[in-house]
C-alpha cells in the first residue's frame, strides 16, 4: 500500500506535465499511474511519453494514443483533435509509436485499484452521467470481481461517483476526499492538459493513498501560453477553412450512410 499520483490526458502538453511532475516530486511521490492520451492536441508527444516512461509510470493507452498510431480512426474525433491527430502521426518519433502500441487497455494495481481510460469496455466513452457510471459498474464487476475503485479519464472533468448497489451518486468535491472501502468508486482525477478549457487554465492530478483510502484532487498553474504558442507554431492548431472543410466532409458521410441505409 502506497502513494501514488494519478494523470490522465496529458495530450502532449509538456508544460502542464512537468507541473505536474515537479509536484508529486516535491510531495515525495514517486509511483505514478497513467490513464492514458499522453498525446494529441499539443506540440511534445514524444517528450511526454519520454517523461511518463522515465517514471515508470503503470500505463494505459488512451484513444488518442490509438488514433495516433493508427489503430483508431477519426470517426468520434471532434475537428480539433482529429486534425492536430494527423499531425501527431506524422511527426511521432519511431520508437514512441512502438512503446505506445505496447499500452494494455486496462490495468488492475494492488488488486483493487483498476485503471480505464473513457468506460471499462468502451476507451471512447465520454462517463459523465449516474447512468453510464451504473451501467459500468456493472462491467467492472464482471471484468475485475475485486476491485473497489476504478479511475477513468477522458472527459478531462475531476469527479467522484459512488455506487452502493445500484445506486450511484456523485460525491461532491472536496480537496481530499475520503472512501468507505465497503463501496464503489468511480473517479476522475481530471486532465493535465487543459488546453480545451476556455478558463481555469490549470494542470490536474489526483493523489492516492491506498492505505488510508484517500483520494485528493490537485490543480497546478502551469505556462498556458507557451504551450499555445508552441502548438500554433507546429501545426498543431486547426485554421477556420479547414475546420469547415471537416464538418462539411461530416456531413456528407452521414447523408451517404442514410442513404445506403435506406436502400
Amino acid at each position: 500500500m502506497a502513494l501514488y499520483g494519478v494523470v490522465a490526458d496529458i495530450h502532449g502538453n509538456r508544460e502542464a506535465l512537468d507541473a505536474v511532475l515537479g509536484y508529486l516530486e516535491r510531495r515525495g511521490i514517486r509511483r505514478l499511474l497513467c490513464l492514458g492520451d499522453i498525446v494529441g492536441y499539443n506540440a511534445d508527444p514524444d517528450e511526454c511519453a519520454a517523461m511518463v516512461r522515465g517514471r515508470g509510470a503503470v500505463t494505459i493507452a488512451g484513444n488518442h494514443d490509438l488514433i495516433g498510431i493508427g489503430r483508431l480512426g477519426f470517426e468520434r474525433c471532434s475537428n480539433e483533435a482529429k486534425y492536430a491527430l494527423k499531425r501527431t502521426r506524422r511527426t511521432l518519433a519511431r520508437g514512441t509509436a512502438e512503446w505506445l502500441a505496447t499500452l494494455p487497455p486496462t490495468q488492475l494495481v494492488e488488486r483493487q485499484v483498476a485503471l480505464v481510460h473513457g468506460g471499462v469496455r468502451d476507451v471512447q466513452l465520454y462517463m459523465k452521467t449516474e447512468a453510464q457510471v451504473r451501467e459500468n459498474a456493472g462491467f467492472l464487476r464482471a471484468d475485475f470481481p475485486g476491485a473497489k475503485l476504478c479511475f477513468f479519464g477522458h472527459s478531462h472533468e475531476q469527479r467522484i461517483f459512488e455506487v452502493e448497489g445500484d445506486a450511484v451518486r456523485e460525491v461532491p468535491q472536496v480537496d481530499r476526499n475520503l472512501l468507505n472501502r465497503n463501496l464503489l468508486y468511480f473517479i476522475n482525477p481530471g486532465s493535465v492538459d487543459a488546453s480545451r478549457k476556455r478558463s481555469d487554465k490549470l494542470a490536474q492530478c489526483a493523489v492516492l493513498d491506498t492505505l488510508d483510502w484517500n483520494v485528493e484532487f490537485v490543480r497546478l498553474r502551469y505556462d498556458s501560453a507557451a504551450t499555445e504558442a508552441k502548438a500554433a507554431v507546429f501545426g498543431y492548431r486547426i485554421g477556420r477553412w479547414t475546420d469547415r472543410f471537416y464538418s462539411l466532409e461530416r456531413r456528407l458521410l452521414r447523408l451517404r450512410q442514410r442513404t445506403s441505409a435506406a436502400r
